[in-house]
């Protein structure tokens, strides 16, 4: 059975890995035949999401390669995280993947446009309810 696209880009933290995470991943995967996931660096993390990383970017990455949904994970920095268009150069994927958070936003609809003109996607998946990587690090801190 043919896939919708042929190569597909997520992109996020994934630090404390968790079945939202997986979600996200397993529905990227359903819809294209190579998945490529970017996992934000460290530097990212602390400096755009103002959080410090459980886990360091290298082993974050390790984790995601190695789920059977993913056929290659690659820290990215912070320019390559914010502007998909060099995420767009560097990977050649078909579709990227994003939350439907930033669905209508003027960052995406500015993205939508440049990636019509190249011949790319952006599919929006809404996230896993009653679970965040947040919510789990304030539960680990009142065990």
């Amino acid at each position: 059975m043919s896939k919708k696209y042929h190569v597909g880009y997520t992109c996020g933290v994934f630090d404390v890995f968790h079945v939202g995470h997986l979600n996200l991943l397993e529905r990227c995967k359903d819809m294209c035949d190579i998945l490529i996931v970017g996992v934000c660096d460290d530097r990212y993390v602390r400096e755009i999401k103002q959080k410090e990383p459980v886990f360091p970017a290298d082993q974050r990455a390790r984790i995601v390669e190695a789920l059977k949904v993913v056929d290659k994970a690659e820290v990215v920095d912070i320019e390559t995280t914010n502007d998909k268009m060099l995420a767009l150069k560097k990977f050649k994927f078909d579709v990227l993947f994003s939350g439907d958070d930033w669905k209508g936003s003027e960052r995406y609809k500015k993205t939508e446009e440049q990636f019509a003109k190249l011949g790319a996607s952006i599919e929006y998946f809404p996230y896993t309810k009653g679970i965040s990587t947040t919510d789990i690090k304030a539960k680990m801190k009142n065990l």
